[in-house]
């Protein structure tokens, strides 16, 4: 960053932090005299009902609260069961600073018979933060991800994970229920965020209803409250768009929702070639991952796949490089035939067309081996996903829930590449087949005060077929054969899974907590690899060594103890499990067996020293079993290149980790800060040796001693009220040590070490004005027989400009500097948003225009252990699209 910017940057927060500042405090009674803590607290105009800033009055009922200007205002103070107090002030540059306490007269309240409507923009009750949407919105916002970037404590970060402080969200639900699971990206990126009346944080979250208030649950959960209008209605928005001076872009998104007491309706489409990622991480909802919680097992059951042809780019907007075609149609419906029975199904499609360009020169220089290949790469991907889903949940009684879900997917993918390899001419072709059936059943019985019984019992099954060639012979060094012109590569992977699990919890009258489960799950897979030297269509050779033709099967019964004790403030939480794994190994005329037996410890402790710190710390040792992809014995092509084999024999792995976190505040304060600490030793794990030529990879899984790793984060959030804006600072740091082998028999040490920091700053101004900027600092290095080390930086900087009710205008700017090219080491990139309202809440037209200075191409570099690699990427050209937009 040059000293104009740095230059840039200082005198812009000279300015927002030089506001004169203003300033009311004092101190809450009642009318004997003590004092009221949690009293709403509100600051407006006089004769406005805008609300220009709020606090609540803390412990020892003292409030203070930072006046961004002068003038004369009028204070509120309201809290449950008080009548509500109104209070003239004036502050001005003589007196800026006022003493101010108040007493609330006591007001009985009968529930019964008066309704009490409340317009805070923030309540708290319980366990539950209400934020009224309309306090924090200005009428930008397009979907539910854009309204809850305003709501203060979320954060929604660039691949649309929402996040409650540092800690990301268990599930979006809106009025109650819950569509998507841990795809809730589907919903927050398309639903329309207008009919948002309100936004609850949930707290302690329990996603199975008879556990609230029994398990130990720091789960974070969303909920979005409809406004009344919207309520029992159908009702949507269609958005058509097409491009202005440009290639062909084209957008099309629609949702049609009705949300009613006993059933709910929700269908979305969405068709764009913008760029524009609709979906998200969609492995989030065909298998949400959800370890370590009472009732869930296999959510770890799944196949993975040995081949993948994909591009991507790390620390990079993908919408940039996502040159796409694609298709989403989402149906969801929630039925309630009666009171205690509730059917919720899904139907989910997506197909998307995308194309990915780069052009890449690897420098390999390790152990005497010293060589530069260069690729130039267009990968055409067709990826089509059916998914269905249906639930069934069946109150048995107030105490008793029977639960069923019923999940199959069905994928397919056409992945073709154009390669020219140092002049070569190259093509890959992957055709990739998936299905997947997955039944669960839970069975919930809260049989007596604070003790529940869940029963589960799942099964799955899962295929992913593999077919891969490539037309090049690239191999003669390796394959004494003449004649071949081309390779193929056959791969079936299938997983069989059955899992049973009996969990029992009782929450003691002393708050401790005891839980005891025992369970058995047994996993078969089947990995048959064939790789073929063909002339033409004539299959030549079948190399030995290079075949598989495996059945593992293992079979994991447990035993899982955990006990919390509660001491006031102070929580100690011990924990053990005890394994017997029987693992089954046949591999063509090979068959082994092994059983093994393993206990894992672990202790914790949360701490919570007062009403602002907390800190949290665990140790735990840990034997894990081997999986199939590390043990399987013959090689496999894995790329038009690189061959990989696992270890051959069976193999458990150990290793320990220390966890601390400190936190000081809480996520809702002006002020909150937290520290991250881990520290991780693998008394074992997998490494490789590998065997590099120019033409080829050999790498072959070895198991090895002692790893280590070790990170530390920092995050400080912090409100200025006197400029309305919040400051962000991040702070992170992680190093790491291996050994492998490359191209030698001896073992070498590897460090890796990353340091990054940055700030944000974003405004929450109710004017005409509003920004949001920062700047992130990383710097990467890898030390082993030779050290590469570089630093990178990405900044922007954004303004929202809104003109009236009718017209707004929305401009985002980036910057990224690379520190290890010499030359062309800065690129900028200008987006602009501008919407007109031509009836209000029903018809709008918007104008947007993506990468203004039309840069073309993208330029970075990654190191790595045996070298280093400068990529060059293609980037979707400038394009102008106008969209409209019609409410109904």
């Amino acid at each position: 960053m040059n000293k104009r910017v740095i230059c840039f940057f200082i005198l812009f927060f000279y300015a927002l932090i030089s506001v004169a500042q203003m300033s009311v405090k004092g101190i809450l009674y009642n009318s004997s005299s003590e004092v009221i803590p949690y009293v709403n607290v509100l600051l407006k105009n006089k004769g406005s009902n805008v609300v220009i800033t709020y606090t609540f009055s803390d412990n020892n009922g003292s409030y203070q609260m930072q006046i961004p200007q002068s003038g004369i205002f009028t204070l509120s103070f309201s809290a449950l069961g008080f009548k509500t107090k109104y209070v003239e002030i004036k502050l001005d540059k003589e007196s800026p600073q006022m003493l101010l306490n108040v007493t609330l007269q006591e007001e009985l309240l009968q529930l019964n018979e008066v309704i009490v409507r409340s317009e805070k923009p923030i309540s708290v009750i319980n366990d539950t933060i209400n934020f009224k949407a309309k306090f924090f919105t200005n009428g930008t916002e397009q979907n539910v991800e854009d309204l809850l970037k305003k709501i203060p404590g979320l954060t929604v970060d660039a691949q649309g994970t929402i996040k409650v402080g540092n800690q990301e969200i268990e599930k979006l639900m809106v009025d109650g229920d819950d569509l998507f699971e841990k795809g809730y990206k589907v919903l927050s990126k398309n639903m329309p965020a207008y009919p948002i009346e309100e936004v609850e944080i949930l707290n302690n979250y329990s996603n199975n209803p008879l556990l609230k208030g029994i398990e130990e649950s720091d789960k974070v959960a969303l909920n979005l409250k409809l406004d009344e209008k919207s309520k029992r209605i159908w009702f949507g928005n269609l958005v058509l768009g097409y491009g202005l001076v440009s290639q062909n872009r084209y957008e099309l998104k629609g949702n049609l929702m009705n949300f009613g007491k006993k059933n709910k309706y929700y269908f979305l489409t969405n068709l764009n070639n913008t760029g524009y990622d609709a979906i998200g991480d969609v492995q989030n909802l065909t298998r949400p991952l959800r370890l370590n919680e009472p009732g869930v097992i296999g959510d770890n059951a799944t196949v993975t796949n040995l081949i993948n042809l994909s591009g991507t780019i790390p620390n990079f907007k993908r919408q940039r490089t996502n040159f796409n075609n694609s298709e989403l149609l989402s149906l969801n419906a929630i039925f309630n035939p009666t009171e205690k029975l509730k059917i919720k199904t899904l139907a989910f499609f997506n197909a998307d067309e995308t194309r990915f360009f780069k052009n890449s020169i690897e420098a390999v220089n390790v152990n005497n081996v010293d060589f530069t290949n260069a690729e130039e790469y267009q990968l055409n991907n067709i990826n089509k996903l059916g998914f269905g889903k249906f639930d069934f949940t069946y109150t048995i009684s107030k105490t008793k829930i029977l639960e069923a879900t019923t999940k199959y997917t069905i994928g397919n993918e056409d992945n073709r590449s154009d390669l020219v390899f140092n002049g070569l001419s190259t093509l890959e072709n992957l055709k990739n087949n998936n299905t997947l059936f997955d039944q669960k059943i839970r069975y919930s019985n809260n049989f007596k005060d604070n003790k529940v019984f869940l029963l589960t019992g799942r099964y799955i099954q899962e295929e992913s077929p593999q077919q891969y060639g490539v037309n090049q012979f690239l191999f003669e060094d390796i394959f004494a054969i003449s004649n071949v012109n081309n390779v193929k590569q056959t791969i079936n992977n299938e997983v069989q899974y059955l899992g049973l699990n009996a969990h029992f919890l009782d929450r003691r009258k002393n708050e401790n907590l005891l839980e005891a489960q025992v369970g058995n799950e047994y996993r078969e897979d089947l990995l048959n690899t064939v790789f073929q030297l063909l002339k033409n269509d004539t299959t030549l050779n079948l190399p030995l060594g290079y075949q598989n033709q495996i059945n593992y099967q293992t079979n994991d019964m447990y035993f899982k103890g955990k006990y919390n004790i509660n001491l006031n403030d102070f929580s100690l939480i011990n924990s053990i499990e005890v394994h017997h794994f029987s693992t089954s190994f046949k591999s063509f005329n090979v068959t082994e067996d092994q059983k093994s037996f393993y206990i894992n410890p672990s202790i914790g402790f949360k701490w919570k020293i007062n009403a602002k710190n907390k800190l949290v710390g665990s140790y735990s040792y840990n034997t894990t079993n081997a999986e199939i992809l590390d043990v399987y014995d013959g090689y496999v092509l894995t790329g038009y290149k690189f061959f990989q084999k696992g270890t051959t024999d069976f193999n458990q792995l150990d290793n320990s980790s220390i966890v601390l976190n400190y936190e000081l505040g809480n996520w809702s304060d002006r002020f909150f800060a937290n520290a991250f600490i881990t520290y991780n030793k693998n008394f074992d794990f997998f490494s490789a040796n590998t065997f590099l030529s120019q033409n080829y990879t050999l790498s072959e899984k070895i198991k090895i001693k002692d790893r280590e790793f070790f990170s530390g984060n920092t995050k400080v959030d912090y409100y200025f009220k006197a400029i309305s804006s919040n400051l962000k600072l991040d702070l992170g740091v992680s190093k790491s040590n291996y050994k492998n082998s490359v191209n030698s028999t001896d073992l070498r040490e590897v460090n890796v070490s990353t340091f990054n920091y940055g700030l944000e700053l974003r405004s929450g101004f109710k004017g005409f004005f509003n920004y949001h900027l920062g700047t992130k600092w990383s710097t990467n290095s890898i030390k082993t027989t030779f050290t590469n080390k570089y630093t990178d930086n990405i900044s922007f900087l954004d303004f929202t400009f809104i003109f009236n009710s009718e017209l707004d205008f929305q401009i985002q700017s980036e910057r990224y500097f690379f520190g290890s090219l010499v030359t062309d080491n800065d690129y900028y990139f200008l987006d602009f948003n501008a919407r007109y309202k031509i009836f209000k809440n029903k018809l709008t037209f918007t104008l947007t225009g993506k990468n203004l200075f039309n840069t073309e191409i993208f330029r970075q570099i990654a190191i790595s252990d045996i070298g280093s690699t400068t990529t060059e990427y293609r980037l979707l050209p400038r394009f102008v699209i106008l969209k409209m937009e019609f409410r109904f």
